[in-house]
């Protein structure tokens, strides 16, 4: 256990300091290359759900099988050379610095009156139309981003990866990707990726909750409303949300900021209704994308504190 917690710091240390090279190969690029060729070949009619399982299922087996074979092989040399090799699997599945950095990226141009470049910015990490945001919108779609993914880009992952070792992690990894690629309600992919869909939900059910905790306790709060107030109201929201998991991680950052989150977005020109969480004590201004990278930061390091703790329970019992 000692190893292996040493290994996950290593690994979200090596993240923060590097992040992910634009330019070094990914392993989620050969995921997503196994998941198309999968796609292509199982996605149709009449048998797209039963598919949809499969594809799921043959990805993760030989995913976890690739990333386990490596790791035990590595240990079988010298405990330090599989050390080192399953934080280096760690770290390239971690999402900190490069999901803050993108933040920031959308946060200077804001800083400048920059907002046609904000935008253009914002447009490389949502989905959302951004060409005519306003400023508010433009800070709103950067914080949802950076809450949300604090949960898939780093708390989930460390969960896995605590659970199961660098395989873990590339287990969630995995179905992460599949629900990313293929977990649409569209006609395309509503049957096909409906398995993707519900394993991702599974797999982020805990992390979400307790990184949106973890939020709620330990960062900075804006408002002068006590605890308990804070607590009701991201219960009370996080449940609006259309995904079961990702709510719990805005609705614990707009109570903190003392902004309201979600409305209307456009998604290739048709609005979609986003259901509206904390409520708006403060206007949204750049100042809270910093604050939001920031809830990012320290989420990290309290879901690593945690982790430590049940590590010492595990080896004490």
């Amino acid at each position: 256990m000692v190893i292996h917690l040493a290994a996950i710091a290593l690994g979200m240390l090596l993240d923060r300091i590097i992040g992910d090279p634009p330019n070094w190969p990914h392993p989620v690029r050969f995921i997503g290359k196994l998941i198309s060729g999968l796609t292509k070949k199982w996605n149709h009619p009449p048998h797209a759900c039963r598919n949809g399982f499969a594809m799921v299922a043959v990805a993760v087996v030989l995913v976890f099988a690739i990333v386990y074979a490596i790791v035990t092989a590595a240990y079988a040399v010298h405990w330090s050379i599989g050390l080192i090799v399953e934080a280096l699997l760690i770290a390239s599945g971690l999402a900190q610095k490069s999901l803050a950095d993108a933040g920031l990226l959308v946060h200077r141009p804001l800083l400048a009156g920059d907002l046609p470049e904000a935008r253009n910015k914002l447009s490389w990490i949502v989905g959302r139309d951004t060409e005519h945001l306003s400023e508010s919108e433009i800070v709103r779609g950067t914080v949802e981003t950076v809450s949300e993914n604090t949960g898939d880009g780093v708390t989930a992952p460390l969960f896995w990866a605590f659970l199961l070792g660098a395989p873990g992690l590339w287990l969630y990894k995995t179905v992460n990707t599949c629900d990313s690629m293929v977990g649409y309600k569209n006609e395309r992919f509503e049957r096909f990726g409906f398995a993707s869909a519900r394993f991702d939900d599974v797999l982020n059910f805990i992390p979400s909750r307790m990184t949106g905790l973890l939020i709620l306790l330990l960062t900075k709060n804006s408002t002068s409303r006590p605890f308990k107030e804070r607590l009701y109201i991201w219960l009370r929201d996080a449940r609006k949300h259309p995904s079961p998991n990702s709510g719990w991680l805005e609705a614990a950052t707009a109570v903190q900021l003392g902004v309201q989150l979600g409305g209307v977005n456009s998604y290739g020109g048709t609005t979609s209704e986003r259901a509206r969480m904390g409520e708006p004590l403060h206007a949204l201004e750049a100042r809270h994308i910093k604050e939001s990278v920031r809830h990012l930061n320290i989420a990290a390091l309290g879901f690593f504190i945690l982790l430590v703790i049940g590590g010492i329970c595990i080896e004490l019992a």
